[in-house]
């Protein structure tokens, strides 16, 4: 999408964070946006202080666990700006823990908004997207998480290569469409993720306070400014460029990731399991 003045865009998670700057950034480059968020006081200051910019904006209170939430938040987009141009799946939740020993009730709810939460902004909107013509782009905001697993936080990283796994299965099939598609896999960035807690719905144990010894919000409060994120996927989005990344520091860390998963391959190569059997080196599609 070379040029954006105009469309309109559906942010969730947009009342903070790297949702707001990517806000900001679309409004100041003259679009139209409706900010999704499950608190409705800060989206709706974000919307004065757009507005109060002279751009165009409004917001909806949404829950994205819930796909008929998310259908009709996509019906009040429609409603209040014509079409939708531009989906970014931006919510998100940050829990602590190993796969073994998290709470079950954290698994439900980090998986539920991580995942779910994309599941259902992709349906409830690409179909729109597509149904106008004028052709379109998908941001699904993943983490540096959905290409190396950090350790202590096992259904965090779940959820991300989950995301990860999706959008690279949509750059596949829409490679031939009018309709862009990227995962945003941020690294240290200035949010409220750390005390994403104080929005947990109640079907998973209610809001809390945030931990004072939590290490992960005083980490992200040193990360990079939203605002930055914000302009950066702007930026991709004009680009058509699938892979946006906030930190290109961390890439050695990817890489070592691919050197042991070629080694892998290569062990399997040389194991005696596997000696003197044909298999085909295509996969289905």
């Amino acid at each position: 999408m070379k040029d954006v003045k105009g469309k309109t865009a559906f942010i969730t998670g947009g009342a903070s964070g790297m949702g707001l700057g990517m806000a900001r950034a679309f409004a100041a480059a003259g679009m139209k946006v409706m900010i999704g968020d499950i608190e409705a006081e800060p989206a709706q200051r974000a919307v004065d202080e757009l507005k109060g910019k002279g751009l165009q904006a409004a917001c909806v209170k949404v829950d994205v666990t819930s796909l008929e939430a998310m259908q009709e938040a996509a019906r009040k987009t429609v409603d209040t700006f014509g079409k939708v141009h531009v989906l970014c799946n931006n919510a998100g939740v940050g829990c602590g823990g190993r796969s073994e020993t998290a709470k079950m009730r954290n698994w439900h709810w980090v998986v539920d908004v991580n995942l779910w939460g994309v599941v259902h902004g992709l349906q409830a909107f690409v179909p729109l997207i597509q149904s106008h013509g004028e052709g379109g782009h998908v941001v699904s905001t993943a983490s540096v998480a959905g290409m190396i697993s950090i350790p202590g936080t096992g259904p965090y990283n779940a959820t991300k290569y989950a995301v990860v796994g999706i959008m690279e299965t949509m750059m596949a099939e829409q490679k031939d469409a009018n309709l862009g598609v990227s995962v945003l896999c941020p690294g240290l960035v200035a949010t409220n993720l750390g005390t994403s807690a104080r929005n947990r719905q109640d079907q998973y144990g209610g809001a809390a306070k945030p931990n004072p010894k939590d290490a992960i919000a005083g980490s992200l409060a040193d990360g990079l400014d939203p605002d930055i994120v914000g302009r950066l996927v702007l930026e991709a989005i004009e680009a058509n460029q699938p892979y946006i990344f906030t930190n290109p520091a961390l890439a050695h860390l990817m890489e070592n990731r691919f050197r042991n998963i070629a080694a892998g391959n290569a062990w399997a190569a040389s194991s005696k399991a596997l000696a003197g059997v044909k298999q085909s080196a295509k996969l289905p599609g």
